[in-house]
Protein backbone atom coordinates (compact mmCIF):
# COMPACT_ATOMS: atom_id res chain seq x y z
CA UNK A 1 0.00 0.00 0.00
CA UNK A 2 1.47 3.67 -1.12
CA UNK A 3 1.76 6.37 1.04
CA UNK A 4 -0.40 7.93 -1.05
CA UNK A 5 -3.28 5.18 -0.09
CA UNK A 6 -3.21 4.83 3.49
CA UNK A 7 -5.32 2.16 5.64
CA UNK A 8 -8.55 2.07 5.87
CA UNK A 9 -8.94 4.03 9.74
CA UNK A 10 -9.24 1.42 12.28
CA UNK A 11 -6.92 -0.48 10.51
CA UNK A 12 -3.17 0.11 11.03
CA UNK A 13 -0.43 -0.19 8.96
CA UNK A 14 1.33 -3.18 10.38
CA UNK A 15 4.38 -2.93 8.39
CA UNK A 16 6.45 -0.99 11.36
CA UNK A 17 5.34 -3.94 13.61
CA UNK A 18 6.29 -6.70 11.32
CA UNK A 19 9.73 -4.47 10.44
CA UNK A 20 10.55 -4.66 14.46
CA UNK A 21 9.98 -8.33 14.48
CA UNK A 22 11.98 -8.84 11.21
CA UNK A 23 14.88 -6.90 12.54
CA UNK A 24 16.07 -7.76 15.86
CA UNK A 25 19.53 -9.29 16.30
CA UNK A 26 19.16 -8.92 19.94
CA UNK A 27 16.43 -11.11 20.73
CA UNK A 28 17.67 -14.28 21.72
CA UNK A 29 20.08 -12.67 24.14
CA UNK A 30 16.97 -10.41 25.22
CA UNK A 31 14.88 -13.41 25.97
CA UNK A 32 17.25 -14.99 27.57
CA UNK A 33 17.80 -11.99 30.35
CA UNK A 34 14.50 -11.66 30.73
CA UNK A 35 13.89 -15.10 32.02
CA UNK A 36 16.40 -14.44 34.20
CA UNK A 37 14.70 -11.91 35.93
CA UNK A 38 10.82 -13.88 35.39
CA UNK A 39 12.90 -16.82 37.32
CA UNK A 40 13.59 -14.58 40.13
CA UNK A 41 10.31 -13.33 40.43
CA UNK A 42 8.22 -16.81 39.82
CA UNK A 43 10.85 -19.81 40.27
CA UNK A 44 11.50 -22.80 37.62
CA UNK A 45 7.58 -23.52 38.77
CA UNK A 46 6.52 -20.37 37.60
CA UNK A 47 8.38 -19.74 34.55
CA UNK A 48 6.95 -20.66 31.08
CA UNK A 49 7.42 -19.60 27.57
CA UNK A 50 4.84 -17.73 27.46
CA UNK A 51 5.42 -15.98 31.17
CA UNK A 52 8.42 -15.44 29.17
CA UNK A 53 7.25 -14.17 26.19
CA UNK A 54 5.55 -11.49 27.46
CA UNK A 55 7.55 -10.01 30.21
CA UNK A 56 10.36 -9.64 27.11
CA UNK A 57 7.28 -8.20 24.64
CA UNK A 58 7.90 -10.96 22.01
CA UNK A 59 5.89 -12.84 20.25
CA UNK A 60 5.17 -16.32 21.80
CA UNK A 61 6.70 -18.32 18.20
CA UNK A 62 10.17 -16.75 19.11
CA UNK A 63 10.40 -18.88 22.14
CA UNK A 64 10.25 -22.08 20.45
CA UNK A 65 12.17 -20.51 17.11
CA UNK A 66 15.07 -19.61 19.59
CA UNK A 67 14.79 -22.71 22.12
CA UNK A 68 14.25 -26.22 21.54
CA UNK A 69 11.98 -26.49 25.17
CA UNK A 70 11.94 -25.29 28.87
CA UNK A 71 15.23 -26.74 28.99
CA UNK A 72 17.10 -25.51 26.64
CA UNK A 73 15.62 -21.83 27.78
CA UNK A 74 16.82 -22.43 31.41
CA UNK A 75 19.83 -23.65 30.44
CA UNK A 76 20.74 -20.64 28.37
CA UNK A 77 19.35 -18.50 31.03
CA UNK A 78 21.09 -20.31 34.22
CA UNK A 79 24.46 -20.80 31.99
CA UNK A 80 24.48 -16.96 31.60
CA UNK A 81 24.20 -16.40 35.60
CA UNK A 82 26.50 -18.52 36.00
CA UNK A 83 29.20 -17.39 33.33
CA UNK A 84 29.07 -13.88 34.97
CA UNK A 85 28.93 -14.90 38.40
CA UNK A 86 32.57 -17.02 37.79
CA UNK A 87 33.98 -14.30 35.73
CA UNK A 88 33.01 -11.84 38.79
CA UNK A 89 34.84 -14.00 41.17
CA UNK A 90 37.91 -14.42 38.91
CA UNK A 91 38.06 -10.96 38.32
CA UNK A 92 38.27 -9.88 42.15
CA UNK A 93 40.57 -13.07 42.77
CA UNK A 94 43.21 -12.06 40.33
CA UNK A 95 42.94 -8.50 40.92
CA UNK A 96 43.51 -9.10 44.47
CA UNK A 97 47.55 -8.70 44.81
CA UNK A 98 48.40 -10.25 48.45
CA UNK A 99 46.32 -12.53 51.27
CA UNK A 100 45.06 -9.99 52.40
CA UNK A 101 43.49 -8.34 49.79
CA UNK A 102 42.18 -11.93 48.66
CA UNK A 103 40.24 -11.82 52.10
CA UNK A 104 38.89 -8.85 51.16
CA UNK A 105 38.17 -9.93 47.62
CA UNK A 106 36.48 -13.01 49.23
CA UNK A 107 33.63 -10.72 51.53
CA UNK A 108 33.53 -8.07 48.45
CA UNK A 109 32.09 -11.23 46.78
CA UNK A 110 29.49 -12.36 49.03
CA UNK A 111 28.51 -8.58 50.27
CA UNK A 112 28.80 -6.59 47.09
CA UNK A 113 29.10 -9.04 43.91
CA UNK A 114 27.73 -12.86 43.27
CA UNK A 115 25.66 -13.25 46.28
CA UNK A 116 24.50 -9.31 47.32
CA UNK A 117 21.14 -8.97 46.21
CA UNK A 118 18.00 -11.00 46.84
CA UNK A 119 17.46 -11.43 43.40
CA UNK A 120 21.11 -13.03 42.94
CA UNK A 121 20.69 -15.37 46.27
CA UNK A 122 17.03 -16.55 44.85
CA UNK A 123 18.92 -16.76 41.31
CA UNK A 124 21.61 -18.93 42.92
CA UNK A 125 19.09 -21.59 44.94
CA UNK A 126 16.80 -21.50 42.54
CA UNK A 127 19.87 -23.33 40.25
CA UNK A 128 21.09 -25.27 43.20
CA UNK A 129 17.45 -27.05 43.26
CA UNK A 130 16.88 -27.42 39.71
CA UNK A 131 20.49 -29.28 39.72
CA UNK A 132 19.80 -31.54 42.49
CA UNK A 133 16.81 -33.04 40.38
CA UNK A 134 18.71 -32.42 36.98
CA UNK A 135 22.26 -33.88 35.84
CA UNK A 136 22.19 -31.76 33.52
CA UNK A 137 22.26 -28.69 35.53
CA UNK A 138 24.65 -30.03 38.26
CA UNK A 139 27.18 -30.10 34.88
CA UNK A 140 26.92 -26.48 35.10
CA UNK A 141 27.12 -25.74 38.97
CA UNK A 142 29.79 -28.19 38.76
CA UNK A 143 31.82 -26.16 36.03
CA UNK A 144 31.01 -23.18 38.30
CA UNK A 145 32.19 -24.40 41.51
CA UNK A 146 35.47 -25.35 39.19
CA UNK A 147 36.21 -22.05 38.15
CA UNK A 148 35.51 -20.71 41.54
CA UNK A 149 37.95 -22.89 43.17
CA UNK A 150 41.03 -22.67 40.78
CA UNK A 151 39.94 -18.51 41.45
CA UNK A 152 40.70 -19.03 45.15
CA UNK A 153 43.94 -21.25 44.84
CA UNK A 154 45.71 -18.46 43.23
CA UNK A 155 46.17 -17.42 47.31
CA UNK A 156 45.35 -19.97 49.55
CA UNK A 157 46.39 -23.45 49.58
CA UNK A 158 43.76 -26.43 48.63
CA UNK A 159 42.08 -27.53 51.86
CA UNK A 160 42.21 -23.09 52.56
CA UNK A 161 40.56 -23.53 49.13
CA UNK A 162 38.09 -25.78 50.10
CA UNK A 163 36.98 -24.41 53.35
CA UNK A 164 36.34 -20.75 51.76
CA UNK A 165 34.28 -22.25 48.74
CA UNK A 166 32.28 -24.47 51.34
CA UNK A 167 31.77 -21.26 53.63
CA UNK A 168 30.54 -18.96 50.05
CA UNK A 169 28.19 -21.86 49.75
CA UNK A 170 26.72 -22.60 52.81
CA UNK A 171 26.53 -18.66 53.60
CA UNK A 172 24.52 -17.63 50.65
CA UNK A 173 21.64 -19.91 52.38
CA UNK A 174 21.96 -18.32 55.37
CA UNK A 175 21.91 -14.99 53.41
CA UNK A 176 18.93 -16.00 50.92
CA UNK A 177 16.55 -17.58 54.06
CA UNK A 178 17.56 -14.97 57.38
CA UNK A 179 14.33 -12.93 58.33
CA UNK A 180 17.15 -10.36 60.01
CA UNK A 181 18.94 -8.29 57.95
CA UNK A 182 22.60 -9.25 57.03
CA UNK A 183 25.69 -8.70 59.26
CA UNK A 184 28.90 -7.90 56.77
CA UNK A 185 30.83 -7.95 59.72
CA UNK A 186 30.13 -11.12 60.68
CA UNK A 187 31.19 -12.54 56.23
CA UNK A 188 34.72 -10.72 57.24
CA UNK A 189 35.13 -12.72 60.55
CA UNK A 190 34.38 -16.20 59.07
CA UNK A 191 36.82 -15.41 56.17
CA UNK A 192 39.33 -14.38 58.52
CA UNK A 193 39.05 -17.03 60.82
CA UNK A 194 39.06 -19.71 58.09
CA UNK A 195 42.28 -18.00 56.20
CA UNK A 196 44.36 -17.57 59.57
CA UNK A 197 46.40 -20.67 58.40
CA UNK A 198 47.06 -19.90 55.03
CA UNK A 199 49.07 -17.06 56.62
Amino acid sequence: MSAAHPPPAGRPDPAPSSRRRRHDPDRRDRIVATCLDVLAEHGVAGTSHRRVAAAADVPLGSMTYHFDGMDDLLGAAFGRFAEEAAAAFERRMTAARDLDEARAAVVALITEDVFATRRDLVLTHELYTLAAREPAFRTLTNAWMRRSRRALERHFDPTTTRLVDAFVEGITIHRALDTEPADDADVREAVARLTAGAA
